[in-house]
């Protein structure tokens, strides 16, 4: 499961009166914003390379927001966004200089698109993990506040298949 939008009310409005004077690629996206469909998926209908601009274009216009499925909703408490993960096996032999990369990516990725003091206790967690394992107990909430963050959500995907290579 990835990062998954739906309309809001004015992307509906727009979606019936086209007020809004969205280019025929932008609205197509937004037709194709549905509540169900994951970002990945959306890729694969969309021929077009800046999808991830184009998305964050309709949240800033107010058209579109992220959304939690229904069945995550009901298996997940409300202030936490399932892990949407599919970890890689780990080899037998741990590699240290993958896990500093995770960290320091996880850390880095805080800084840049959260406060710098408002992730400040998981940032630490994230720094004192001396394991793999203990570095995916984070990423729940690494990714929590990726996706809460307006400049981190647009990014989402990308930087959860980045960090994914290494962790």
């Amino acid at each position: 499961m990835g990062v998954i939008f739906a309309k809001t009310a004015k992307g509906q409005e727009e979606f019936v009166s086209r007020s809004g004077g969205l280019s025929p690629r932008v609205r197509r996206v937004l037709i194709l914003v549905d509540g169900r469909r994951t970002v990945s998926e959306l890729r694969e209908l969309v021929a077009a390379d800046d999808l991830t601009h184009t998305l964050g274009s309709l949240e800033e216009l107010g058209m579109i927001e992220v959304c939690q499925s229904p069945s995550a909703a009901s298996q997940e408490p409300m202030d936490r966004l399932p892990s949407i993960t599919a970890f890689r096996e780990l080899p037998e032999a741990r590699n240290a200089k993958e896990l500093d990369m995770a960290r320091n990516f996880m850390i880095n990725t805080l800084k840049n698109f959260c406060s710098l003091y408002g992730p400040i206790s998981l940032m630490s967690h994230i720094n004192s993990a001396d394991s793999h394992e203990n570095l995916r107990d984070l990423y729940p909430e690494w990714y929590r506040l990726i996706v809460e963050s307006r400049s981190g959500r647009r990014r989402a995907e990308d930087l959860r298949n980045d960090l994914l290579k290494v962790l």
